[in-house]
């Protein structure tokens, strides 16, 4: 999985699921328990977008690693993709947020 292409689609997609996937199971406990599932899945989406992006773009530290290579070797490429990799997840948690909201009747 090389190309870029395919790499953007799979970020974006890991970060949209992780965040879909973490406020409608992470509800089921309020269900259980007898809490409000809609207000527990909002703020369970509202706050795993951070680790929704540091999951889908494979951690944190490798990113970094990436990243100051490519600065401090002068490869300006790796630089640009790495920064549009992490936008792509970040619009796949925003996504994932949005939708949540609206199913949830709240802001998206």
């Amino acid at each position: 999985m090389d190309s870029f292409a395919p790499r953007f689609l799979l970020v974006f997609c890991t970060s949209l699921g992780v965040v879909l996937g973490a406020a409608l199971i992470g509800s089921l406990a309020a269900v259980i328990t007898g809490g409000q599932p809609i207000r527990i899945m909002l703020k369970i989406a509202y706050e795993i977008k951070i680790w929704a992006i540091a999951a889908a773009i494979g951690g944190t530290f490798t990113t970094i690693e990436i990243l100051e290579s490519g600065l401090f070797e002068g490869e300006l490429r790796i630089v640009i993709k790495q920064l549009l990799y992490f936008f792509s997840a970040f619009l796949g948690a925003q996504l994932g947020y949005s939708l949540i909201a609206i199913i949830a009747g709240g802001k998206g």
